[in-house]
């Protein structure tokens, strides 16, 4: 598992920007590819979170999205709850554009007035057919023992594929978690804000996701004579 975080490429502003546009023309689900995407980058949320994520956590049941939404204990990796913010305008047209989609198709509908006619139990993301994508039960060996966890492979490989059609190398679901990281590190110095937002039990947890770009290198060196 460790490997393939690593291999994760981060993003640059000019590669994510190309990301969202041939995502937006390709696919048979672009509103909730670009979705995707957005909220990877943003927030940092894992692919089971993701999959695991319901209406009712991302609306209110008036229907507006929150700015501020609770990931549960019994969604996240290892158990640890955190918060994570919705709080930029492309991500949050990117959901609204979904639920548009997913309201014409009538997908998770409830026929009540909250929650924008949605099931608030229903999952966030679905496949092209409407449906909830499969969790697994997956077993790894840890040098604390044997470990038991749950995994949408599924879901996985369709962000992952995204990167592929946009011609991104070692682009997968975890690029997004990386390159949010870098992005927080170059504009907080803080390595332990970085682990509070991707969710990490510890320091040695978050380190696979930073990289320093060379022009941050260079800025340290003269900043330093």
């Amino acid at each position: 598992m460790t490997a393939s975080i690593r291999r994760a490429t981060s993003l640059r502003p000019g590669q994510f920007k190309h990301l969202i546009r041939v995502a937006s023309v390709t696919g048979r689900m672009p509103e909730r590819d670009v979705m995707l995407l957005w909220l990877t980058h943003t927030t940092g949320i894992r692919v089971t979170e993701l999959a695991l994520l319901e209406v009712a956590d991302v609306l209110y049941p008036s229907g507006v999205i929150k700015s501020e939404v609770y990931l549960r204990a019994g969604i996240t990796k290892g158990c640890r709850p955190r918060n994570v913010y919705l709080t930029h305008a492309r991500c949050i047209a990117a959901l609204d554009a979904w639920f548009t989609v997913r309201s014409q198709r009538r997908w998770g509908l409830s026929g009540l007035n909250e929650y924008r006619r949605f099931r608030p139990g229903s999952k966030l993301v679905t496949s092209h057919k409407g449906q909830a994508f499969e969790l697994a039960f997956k077993h790894r060996e840890l040098e604390n023992g044997p470990e038991v966890y749950r995994a949408c492979d599924s879901l996985q490989q369709t962000i992952s594929r995204l990167y592929r059609q946009a011609g991104i190398k070692l682009g997968s679901s975890h690029s997004g978690r990386r390159s949010l990281a870098a992005k927080v590190l170059a504009a907080t110095g803080e390595v332990e804000v970085v682990q509070t937002i991707l969710g990490h039990a510890c320091l040695d947890h978050s380190k696979p996701y930073l990289t320093v770009d060379q022009a941050t290198i260079r800025r340290a060196f003269e900043v330093a004579l």
